[in-house]
């Protein structure tokens, strides 16, 4: 039986079989959490990256987690906020489609940190209930496939609107 939960703390310390990178396009680092992620992975993950060709907004590729507790690394390209309804058509897809890919790859456990609501500047209310829609419908939908599915808070702040919004 899939479940799904919240949790708050530094998400490249947290053992599952993926955790979700909210990356830029190139793949290649950045600011927030894609930057920890790279800097905790360690040089091998940006080697892999290199031979991905980037990844295009609410897509999502997959890298081995190197020198994390997780195994692998889902990365997903959320969009920059601007206010438009394909904004959270391609948040959405970011969910999705990372969650399809975990499956593809017959993974149980996922750790999705707030995609876009850092330096991509989405309000983190309206990101957070599409989030939090679109995992609860994928489980529904998918309800043969078991998958713990894990919101990431990075701070107390984040944390309480997980809790109001769940």
């Amino acid at each position: 039986m899939s479940k799904f939960q919240i949790v708050q703390g530094d998400i490249t310390k947290m053992k599952a079989d993926a955790i979700v990178n909210a990356a830029n396009n190139s793949l290649l680092g950045g600011a927030g959490v894609d930057g920890a992620i790279h800097k905790a992975a360690g040089p091998k993950l940006i080697e892999e990256c290199m031979t991905l060709n980037g990844c295009r907004s609410g897509d999502a590729k997959i890298t081995n987690g190197y020198r994390l507790p997780a195994k692998y690394i889902i990365h997903t390209v959320g969009p920059v906020y601007a206010g438009r309804e394909i904004d959270s058509r391609v948040l959405k897809s970011c969910y999705i489609n990372s969650l399809n890919l975990a499956k593809e790859k017959n993974l149980h456990s996922i750790i999705f940190p707030a995609i876009s609501t850092g330096a991509y500047g989405y309000p983190a209310k309206d990101a957070t209930e599409i989030a939090f829609d679109t995992v609860n419908r994928w489980i529904q939908e998918n309800s043969n496939y078991d998958i713990d599915v894990t919101m990431c808070a990075y701070n107390d702040k984040m944390y309480r609107l997980f809790e109001e919004v769940a």
